[in-house]
């Protein structure tokens, strides 16, 4: 193996007597390097954009989410609470109601959900790490309540957090007439916004937070709940936990971890990042049909090296092994410089985020870049695999004719 890859660097680095031989080598190298840099960037910003979309998520979705299976709410009974409180890694819950709702600002109406929310709940979440004005304040030392809508919801309105002029909601009774004509079919109270938030714009242009009494004196739920969120600690095996929450509230409730309560998004972010992936790996496959043309033409003009090396006691399988790890090398190197121009430019991004978001992002400014093992160790594996099938292909077809035997 020495002695045959010994040749072949030889044959690689040598000045061939045609520089076609030299140019189409270069090429193949380059184009294995750009489709491997290409590949190391691509799933580096998939990895970024999953991280951004999870921190974005994170804030607003709690670990744990548990609704009713049938119908809209459901009684959080004593006895499951305590059950639940008890789940080994569970750090706390919190429960929630909410109900769509019309809003009045000044002159301005627009509609939106409610999101009833007990103390516990920017315990649950991170919704207190991003406001944007005032505080996640839902009532004060004397227990008036106070809502905080999104960003989205307050600019339609002109919402500002001046505590002069107060937000109307109004929803419709679940008690009450039928006919929405009726003045008793509708229930109106006034509440003055304590901040703003802003986590991402399809929350920030749908949700107000309130208290959870104030939301059960509006939408007149007095036992009921539409979920209860929950968070687990750093420590919780999360998997375990939510096998504990199924447990103890059976088949009537839907208990729905982060990735199921975005399942669908996941789903589409993930079969766009192989889709990615296939379609570099397909150009890849095309730029090496480079190494199969440079291999084709160096056996060519090597057909006097062949005969001597036979004459000297070469055997059939040392000849082909030299031409494999000539059109091997020429992916090893094409797949090394890709990995390093990968990560320099990711490692570039990184660092100074070159390339900037088109839109405002409360998170970062900059295309997110994170760099994993996993990716160093898949990519420039399947660029060996790429480049030994463009290496075995003409040396397999090619051979026969001066190695007179069959393969």
């Amino acid at each position: 193996m020495k002695l045959s890859l010994y040749i072949a660097k030889r044959y690689l680095f040598a000045k061939k007597s045609r520089n076609a031989i030299n140019i189409i080598s270069a090429v193949s190298v380059a184009g294995v390097a750009v489709g491997t840099m290409a590949l190391i960037i691509v799933l580096s910003v998939f990895n970024g954009l999953e991280t951004m979309v999870n921190a974005i998520f994170n804030t607003f979705d709690p670990d744990i989410k548990i609704t009713a299976a049938e119908g809209k709410t459901f009684i959080a009974d004593t006895s499951r609470l305590k059950l639940l409180a008890n789940v080994d890694g569970l750090s706390c819950y919190s429960l929630t109601i909410e109900e769509n709702a019309l809003l009045k600002y000044g002159d301005r109406q627009f509609i939106a959900t409610i999101k009833g929310v007990d103390d516990n709940y920017a315990m649950v979440t991170n919704i207190d790490s991003s406001m944007w004005e005032g505080d996640f304040t839902l009532r004060n030392d004397k227990g008036r309540s106070y809502a905080i809508p999104g960003i989205g919801v307050a600019q339609y309105l002109g919402i500002r957090v001046n505590f002069i002029t107060p937000l109307n909601i109004i929803v419709i009774r679940n008690t009450g007439s039928t006919n929405i004509n009726s003045e008793n079919a509708l229930k109106e109270r006034f509440i003055f916004p304590s901040g703003i938030f802003e986590v991402e714009k399809e929350y920030d242009s749908k949700y107000v937070y309130i208290p959870i009494e104030f939301a059960r004196e509006l939408t007149e739920i007095e036992n009921g709940v539409t979920s209860i969120e929950i968070r687990f600690t750093d420590q919780a095996d999360p998997r375990i936990a939510q096998k504990n929450i199924v447990k103890i509230f059976g088949k009537g409730f839907v208990v729905q971890n982060r990735y199921e309560q975005q399942e669908i998004f996941y789903k589409v972010m993930r079969s766009e990042r192989l889709a990615i992936f296939f379609i570099l790996t397909l150009i890849l496959i095309v730029a090496s049909f480079n190494i199969i043309g440079s291999l084709t033409m160096l056996i060519i003009e090597k057909e006097r090296d062949i005969e001597i090396l036979k004459s000297l006691g070469a055997d059939n399988d040392l000849i082909r092994k030299i031409f494999i790890f000539e059109g091997w090398l020429i992916s090893i190197i094409g797949a090394v410089a890709g990995i390093i121009l990968g990560f320099a430019i990711c490692w570039l991004q990184q660092t100074f985020g070159l390339i900037k978001l088109q839109s405002e992002s409360l998170i970062m400014d900059s295309y997110p870049v994170v760099m994993k093992v996993k990716d160093f160790i898949i990519v420039p594996g399947t660029v060996l695999l790429i480049g030994y099938w463009a290496a075995w292909y003409p040396v397999r077809f090619l051979t026969k004719k001066f190695l007179n035997k069959d393969v």
